[in-house]
């Protein structure tokens, strides 16, 4: 696609699905892979956005709810949205400006971003455009490293760190595998220094602690004040761990499909979640997001907000910056849309009689409060 053709994609697009076309043409075939993909068969990567599609909207009609207001609060401070941009590495294989530009469109949006320890930029350059920013940490088998990973993101300003739990090793990812997936020159982890990152699984093998337990929360607390937030529980028992441990808010989440394939769709592992933690701390989730809808859904189901993920990228590679605003703003528009026609005035009021589907819902469950108030 020409420029002038990818500029009227971008301007033109209505929904989050728009914008995956024209980053697939800006692409090479691997890069595409190795974003798009998930573990093994790719069960769990489909089925975490047909969980979404086989959920129905139970409106409610004449409810005199007015016009929807989307703001929420979540660990003192509110968001604009109850959505966020899930972490996710290299974002400079989308685009020059990589989580640059993201966050340029993130913090005029009032959503977070959460920052891959992988991140193609740097700590300092992320912040300075966009607020909040929450930092995803791998710990590494060397914990010096990780440290000063924290103290560099607490320095720049970044307000939570979000620990990544389903990764003692990276899934087999067939796509990957296949195309022998090296990184592009020039596309390296800006927070990080050494060498071995061509190889993402490599590295991973190499530097991942696959001997972490419950201790490392406590760990985490000795060199960081900043909120602490688990992500890749998909269960109650993990949920409950988690809270034992001390943690400020769980992630739902089944790393995009990319680790264990087989591992249930995130929006079918929310309500056991949301009711064994039963309001003790938020409840967020991602993992096939495409909608505004679907984030209503989620927050149905017990969520407190809902991250994007691949839409991101593919709305970045499109048209980078302005990209992602669209991206957004149409996600925002979706979501104010879905709660008018439903009869929901605010995220709050979004319970589990709105959403159907016999396959997973459960006994409603109670929200939690707003955390930090």
């Amino acid at each position: 696609m020409t420029l002038d053709s990818l500029a009227s994609a971008v301007a033109e697009a209505l929904t989050a699905d728009d914008f995956a076309g024209p980053a697939r043409a800006r692409m090479d075939p691997g890069v595409w892979d190795f974003l798009a993909g998930g573990a093994g068969r790719e069960r769990t990567l489909r089925a975490n956005v047909e969980a979404f599609e086989r959920t129905w909207l139970r409106p409610r009609v004449l409810t005199g709810a007015g016009l929807p207001v989307t703001e929420t609060r979540i660990l003192g401070r509110t968001w604009a949205a109850p959505m966020g941009v899930a972490p996710m590495a290299y974002h400079t294989l989308a685009a020059p400006e990589g989580e640059v530009a993201t966050a340029r469109a993130t913090g005029p949006a009032g959503v977070p971003l959460v920052v891959s320890t992988f991140a193609g930029r740097t700590f300092e350059d992320i912040a300075a455009v966009a607020s909040p920013c929450w930092l995803q940490v791998y710990c590494f088998r060397d914990r010096t490293t990780t440290r000063r990973l924290i103290e560099r993101a607490e320095r720049a300003g970044f307000e939570a760190l979000v620990l990544t739990v389903d990764a003692p090793r990276l899934g087999r990812r067939l796509r990957d595998l296949r195309n022998d997936f090296r990184l592009p020159a020039g596309i390296a982890p800006a927070n990080l220094t050494g060498d071995g990152f061509a190889s993402p699984t490599g590295h991973a093998l190499a530097e991942f602690d696959p001997s972490l337990d419950w201790s490392v929360v406590a760990w985490l607390r000795s060199v960081s004040s900043l909120p602490l937030l688990v992500k890749g529980i998909l269960t109650a028992r993990d949920a409950l761990a988690a809270l034992d441990a001390g943690v400020d808010g769980i992630v739902v989440s089944n790393h995009g499909g990319r680790q264990l394939d087989g591992a249930p769709a995130t929006l079918e592992a929310l309500p056991e979640v949301v009711a064994a933690v039963a309001g003790a701390c938020p409840v967020l989730v991602d993992g096939g997001v495409r909608h505004g809808a679907d984030i209503l859904a989620a927050l149905a189901l017990g969520a407190d907000a809902a991250f994007l993920g691949r839409p991101v990228l593919h709305a970045l590679a499109a048209g980078q910056e302005k990209g992602v605003a669209r991206l957004l703003r149409i996600v925002t528009d979706e979501l104010v849309d879905a709660m008018a026609l439903t009869g929901i005035g605010s995220p709050r009021e979004a319970g589990p009689d709105l959403v159907h589907d016999g396959a997973f819902c459960r006994t409603p469950v109670p929200r939690s409060e707003p955390a930090g108030e």
